[in-house]
């Protein structure tokens, strides 16, 4: 269970991401909030993970989430390029997260 809190908060850390840039410095309400309440669940997640996942583990795998779907959602909305170079360094960084996952099973 703390895996999936910690994908969660992952994905939380990448919706807080956005509304920071829709906030447009705070000065947008609605966004503002959203930035709020997404970072207060993103960080609940990651402390409530962190209690049985290892810290270096979690971190990244959160970070690795985050960055990755703050990319990929970039590229859907049009606000970021495409490019295949993108696309593979960001399969990359799952593949890492995958990779510390079942490390950490392993020990």
């Amino acid at each position: 269970m703390d895996w999936v809190i910690l994908v969660v908060s992952g994905a939380m850390e990448a919706v807080w991401a956005h509304a920071l840039d829709r906030s447009e410095g705070f000065s947008q309400p609605v966004p503002s909030i959203v930035f709020l309440v997404a970072l207060a669940a993103s960080m609940l997640g990651l402390s409530h993970a962190v209690r049985t996942i290892p810290l270096g583990t979690a971190y990244a795998v959160w970070v690795g989430i985050g960055a990755a779907l703050t990319v990929a959602w970039g590229v859907v909305s049009g606000a970021e390029s495409f490019s295949w170079a993108k696309i593979l360094l960001i399969a990359g960084l799952v593949a890492c997260v995958v990779g510390l996952k079942l490390v950490g099973e392993t020990h």
